[in-house]
């Protein structure tokens, strides 16, 4: 049994060695996360639910605790527990990922999520994402003498299943998402270049022909058609709200709790988060969080730059991958450069799988780039 001093003497090893920039601007976006799910749930919880305006943001702050505590667990591991731990945890989560097919809940056409006691509404996707990055990250880095292009074959494999499980649901988002960080990994790991635009290009033309000839994925092909087709109504009710959302709001909002896109759009307080922010806080607010990501990237590249582990090194760039790829899929289709997708805001939107999920990645990210002892 640990004593409280044990308890003491080993957390305050983890607080003195974790990289504290990179912790504090981590917990900054969380609380900003809580902050802005007070001001645009408390309508939704008042209204819809008929439940006391706080609803949502207590919930949110159960996730945010959930996390804290998680993203300290995975940081507080030694680096070779982490890597053993997370094969462990890859499997477990693609089992649950199996699962959505057969017991999943269907919500608006998309079966993403199972109804588990503890975490209802749980989406499994969001917890394969980062072991998945460490599972590429060992196969890819791996120190055995055998051929690169065997690797990047095994790296190809391990994605598979997931993409296909993913494309049944479907989630075309999630599964550009997985496919993007492979291809991070792959890239950055030493491919050739012509290999990798004769992957690419042969992946784009499979994509297309997915979309447009397979009736599974018709649903993606009227959205990118409606998306390209302004005056069609039927897909693009959603980006138009959130679009006229961050005009009206200017450069310095509505004001607090003043924003109409919350009582809206359905989700906006997930899928929508930036257009709430810009209306109530202006596009002033939206770019003081994008510094605020950047610095967060920029501290983890400059701690990418002292790493000789490739293992580390790739485990990193592809967690960071993520963070980037959905934060501007995010965005993106905020501002309808992209079709809707559903992604979430990493750390800002509410949502218990992807606060977990992104605890996750976070602890992870700390744990390789704290100081090592000799």
């Amino acid at each position: 049994m640990l004593n409280n001093n044990s308890i003491y003497k080993f957390y305050h090893g983890w607080w003195k060695n974790i990289d504290k920039t990179i912790f504090l601007l981590i917990i900054i976006l969380f609380s900003l996360g809580l902050f802005f799910s007070l001001v645009s749930t408390s309508l939704i919880a008042s209204d819809k639910l008929d439940t006391n305006n706080y609803f949502f943001f207590f919930r949110h702050l159960t996730y945010i605790c959930i996390g804290i505590v998680t993203l300290i667990f995975f940081s507080s591991l030694g680096e070779k527990n982490l890597f053993n731990l997370s094969i462990l945890l890859f499997f477990v989560s693609l089992f649950l990922l199996l699962l959505v097919p057969v017991l999943g809940t269907e919500v608006k056409g998309s079966k993403r999520w199972l109804d588990l006691l503890f975490l209802p509404r749980f989406q499994p996707i969001e917890i394969v994402k980062p072991f998945t990055i460490i599972f590429l990250a060992i196969i890819l880095g791996s120190e055995k003498a055998v051929n690169i292009y065997y690797k990047y074959l095994l790296s190809f494999i391990a994605i598979v299943p997931i993409s296909f499980l993913l494309m049944i649901q479907p989630d075309i988002g999630q599964t550009l998402l997985i496919f993007l960080s492979w291809l991070t990994l792959v890239f950055i790991s030493g491919i050739s270049l012509l290999v990798f635009l004769t992957f690419f290009g042969t992946s784009l033309l499979a994509l297309f022909y997915m979309i447009f000839l397979i009736p599974k994925f018709y649903y993606i092909k009227n959205r990118i058609l409606s998306f390209f087709n302004p005056t069609d109504g039927t897909h693009n009710f959603q980006s138009e709200k959130a679009i006229d959302a961050i005009v009206s709001g200017g450069f310095f909002g509505k004001g607090v709790g003043e924003g109409t896109l919350k009582s809206r759009v359905p989700e906006a307080h997930t899928d929508y988060i930036i257009s709430v922010i810009s209306e109530e806080f202006g596009v002033v607010a939206i770019i003081l969080l994008l510094v605020l990501f950047l610095f967060f990237i920029y501290s983890v590249f400059k701690k990418i730059y002292f790493v000789s582990n490739e293992k580390v090194k790739l485990v990193l760039v592809g967690s960071i991958t993520l963070i980037i790829a959905q934060a501007l899929i995010h965005l993106g289709v905020n501002i309808r450069l992209f079709p809707t997708t559903g992604m979430t805001l990493p750390f800002l939107s509410y949502g218990g799988s992807s606060i977990i999920g992104m605890s996750i990645l976070s602890g992870i990210i700390l744990n390789l780039t704290k100081r090592k002892i000799n």
